[in-house]
């Protein structure tokens, strides 16, 4: 079993890696494991005898109804936590005591009290603790980033995610402000590098649960950017796109096709200095290789472990997209604009 800083990046054999929930998303997890370079799927754990069999068929793989007697009997070298957002906490504080690296999908918990726990435990361990925010990982995000990096839009204006689809009956936990929100509040401060000051959110439940299951949201940044969600589980077709306007156009990001698009401002192109109109201008599709977000976030996990690339995705950063997920939730409650505590540097 090894941390961050150990020997891994000279040892030829794999990194060992588990599985804790074998839903969906944990299912893929293990399928992802299974035929990553340089790392093995040793283990996998659930409740759910079916799940167990199906994630470990054809496999040489360890299979077990208790997470903790697997930490405890094959000592993993990194772990992904896909468990109800309910049992987040105590599953990761448990693989941060066995010693093991640990990607934990979002949100990273149920509290912001109980993420700082969790950020905390895994600083002192000296384990490696990223957050599964997959989004990052979509190729089309990444080229946006890298586009928007190097000035092709000038300064962003508004930032605005629509995500939408059918009810997920598999999930009861949380309604959909703590499960869909916290996707795109990371991508908009991952493009801005900047935080979320406060928000102002609309919400309502219309299916027979406890949690709302439509939000309408507008974040404002510290730097002045306008963040808009627009997001449900009440659409009867998936949608995942997110829209970035800027003074010299817009970008358009669907998030399932692993498309960018930019609509050129042709007066912003057309003259030099501040923007003194808008006029519609010509439409470029970028040529983006596709890949599988999930795959590509297991890799940087791995070479994270490894020693080989910094974590992408932190701990602060899972526990800003919580606070701001948390503000809307209290906005929509109160009926009024919330501010975002600042993350404190460090915790």
């Amino acid at each position: 079993m090894c941390a961050a800083g150990d020997t891994l990046d000279t040892m030829s054999a794999p990194l060992r890696a588990a599985v804790i929930g074998l839903g969906s998303m944990g299912s893929n997890h293990a399928r992802i494991y299974n035929d990553l370079p340089g790392v093995e799927l040793a283990a996998v754990a659930d409740p759910d005898r079916q799940r167990l069999e199906r994630a470990a068929a054809s496999r040489p793989v360890a299979m077990f109804d208790d997470y903790r007697v697997m930490l405890r009997e094959t000592r993993p070298d990194l772990v992904s936590i896909v468990v109800p957002t309910g049992l987040h906490h105590r599953v990761a504080l448990d693989v941060i005591e066995a010693g093991c690296n640990l990607l934990v999908e979002k949100p990273i918990a149920a509290s912001i009290e109980q993420a700082h726990e969790v950020a905390t435990a895994a600083a002192a361990a000296g384990v490696v603790l990223t957050v599964g925010h997959i989004e990052r990982y979509n190729p089309a995000v990444q080229e946006l980033k890298r586009r928007l990096a190097e000035g092709q839009g000038g300064r962003i204006i508004q930032l605005r995610a629509r995500r939408v689809g059918p009810f997920p009956h598999r999930i009861r936990d949380v309604g959909v402000i703590h499960d869909l929100a916290p996707h795109d509040i990371d991508i908009m401060r991952h493009l801005l590098e900047d935080d979320v000051e406060r928000v102002f959110a609309e919400a309502q439940g219309r299916i027979n649960t406890d949690n709302e299951d439509i939000v309408a949201g507008v974040l404002h940044f510290n730097r002045g950017a306008m963040g808009v969600l627009d997001i449900n589980w009440l659409t009867p077709m998936k949608e995942r796109k997110l829209t970035v306007l800027a003074e010299k156009g817009m970008f358009v990001v669907d998030y399932p096709a692993q498309t960018l698009e930019f609509y050129e401002n042709f007066a912003a192109s057309a003259r030099e200095g501040s923007i003194a109109s808008v006029t519609e201008g010509p439409m470029t599709r970028y040529l983006i290789p596709n890949r599988e977000p999930l795959r590509v976030e297991l890799e940087a996990f791995r070479d994270a472990v490894l020693g080989q690339a910094p974590v992408q995705v932190t701990a602060e950063d899972g526990i800003a997209a919580l606070a701001t997920a948390e503000a809307l939730v209290r906005s929509a409650g109160e009926h009024q604009p919330i501010t975002v505590a600042p993350l404190v540097a460090g915790s």
